[in-house]
């Protein structure tokens, strides 16, 4: 069963640990697989990495197309590695379901190839350009090595955000709201 209570949430360690290899698919996995579905859903969200729900294993789940408003098309990613990040760097403005009330401006690069295996343990290879997949990818991808989108800030843009993601969870904010959702 989906809840808002399996989010893990901004300041627990889990979101800064690198991530362990899934080494086998097995039912737990598949099971896993499904709810961080279920979460991701849930929360309006279009990606979730395995430590965002308090497991350390190198699985992502991710589903651009729902986020805009359309059919779901879930992709399922076993143990993903990025083989090219290039092409000119643009910055976007990203949210995160682990940092609930806020977004900031992130600079990636704006192509991006990944491959992962799939619940099969079919190899399969993503790749995305100057759109919300590319940054998604790369963004969930950060989660399995412990990095996370504030990281990416000055010290001080770091605080601040930082400081106003404390307030607005203390203001009730859920994961997926952003700005005056919560309010």
């Amino acid at each position: 069963m989906a809840s808002f209570d399996d989010i893990v949430l901004t300041g627990d360690p889990r979101l800064k640990t690198r991530c362990a290899e899934i080494t086998e698919i097995t039912p737990e996995i598949r099971a896993l697989a499904e709810r961080m579905l279920d979460d991701m859903y849930l929360a309006n969200g279009c990606g979730l990495a395995a430590p965002q729900v308090g497991e350390l294993v190198r699985l992502v789940v991710i589903d651009c197309d729902y986020a805009g408003g359309r059919d779901r098309n879930p992709y399922v990613l076993v143990n993903p590695r990025i083989v090219a990040a290039d092409g000119e760097p643009r910055e976007y403005e990203e949210g995160c379901l682990s940092f609930p009330g806020i977004s900031v401006f992130v600079e990636r690069p704006s192509h991006v190839i990944v491959e992962a295996e799939d619940l099969d343990g079919d190899t399969l290879r993503y790749e995305a350009s100057n759109n919300l997949m590319a940054v998604c990818l790369q963004h969930e991808l950060d989660h399995l090595d412990g990095k996370t989108m504030v990281d990416y800030l000055g010290p001080i843009e770091r605080m601040r955000a930082l400081s106003e993601c404390r307030r607005a969870i203390e203001a009730g904010a859920l994961p997926g709201q952003v700005g005056s959702d919560e309010e």
